[in-house]
């Protein structure tokens, strides 16, 4: 219904028409509105659930639920969030149920106490310049335990601020740092590991 190949390009259906304006008339049940609210936010959705669940089939699978789900829900959509960070929230939510449905279970290593983490700068993915190293943290971001990848790449890929990113996942903002520092720690660990510390300088692997 509302997959990828239906999606038009960004710039042919949005005519110049806000975004408020178009979540207005969709709300109101105007199909075609939602479908054009569709086509400016579908990509970076189902960019996200790629690295998120590691498998583009399942992820084209989940945008679909995602904006039917959305389409429901439409109605109760009251503007306090971003419409992007809203879609981000219900499309992990049925990347979850996804995951449960296929017994996808992953647990979160021993030790996933909340770690006291204060405000940290841009992680690896956000400053990884090379070709050679932007490849080598998309394997290393799929191999993270889901919780810790979830965390990286709403913050560090999608570029969610902590408090959105925190909302999405239903987290209080302690446990999300906690979260996302652990996944930022075994990033710089891997590329530690193949590139050795002495050829990362800081600012590739900042917080």
């Amino acid at each position: 219904m509302f997959g990828l190949a239906r999606i038009k390009p960004t710039m042919e259906v949005a005519s110049g028409t806000s975004e408020a304006e178009l979540v207005r008339r969709a709300r109101a049940g105007e199909a075609q509105a939602f479908e054009t609210l569709i086509g400016m936010h579908a990509a970076r959705v189902h960019r996200m659930l790629v690295r998120v669940l590691g498998n583009p089939i399942d992820a084209e699978d989940v945008l679909q639920e995602t904006f039917i789900k959305a389409w429901r829900a439409l109605p109760r959509f009251r503007g306090e969030a971003q419409l992007s960070t809203w879609l981000y929230r219900i499309a992990m939510n049925e990347a979850s149920r996804h995951r449960s449905a296929r017994a996808r279970h992953q647990a979160l290593p021993l030790d996933d106490t909340v770690v006291e983490v204060a405000d940290i700068g841009p992680g690896p993915p956000a400053l990884a310049e090379s070709a050679e190293l932007r490849a080598l943290l998309e394997l290393f971001i799929r191999e993270l335990p889901q919780p810790y990848r979830e965390a990286v790449v709403l913050r560090d890929v999608e570029g969610l601020t902590n408090e959105e990113a925190a909302d999405v996942l239903g987290l209080d903002i302690r446990n999300f740092k906690s979260r996302l520092h652990r996944g930022r720690m075994a990033l710089r660990q891997r590329l530690e590991t193949v590139h050795g510390s002495d050829q990362l300088d800081g600012r590739t692997l900042a917080g």
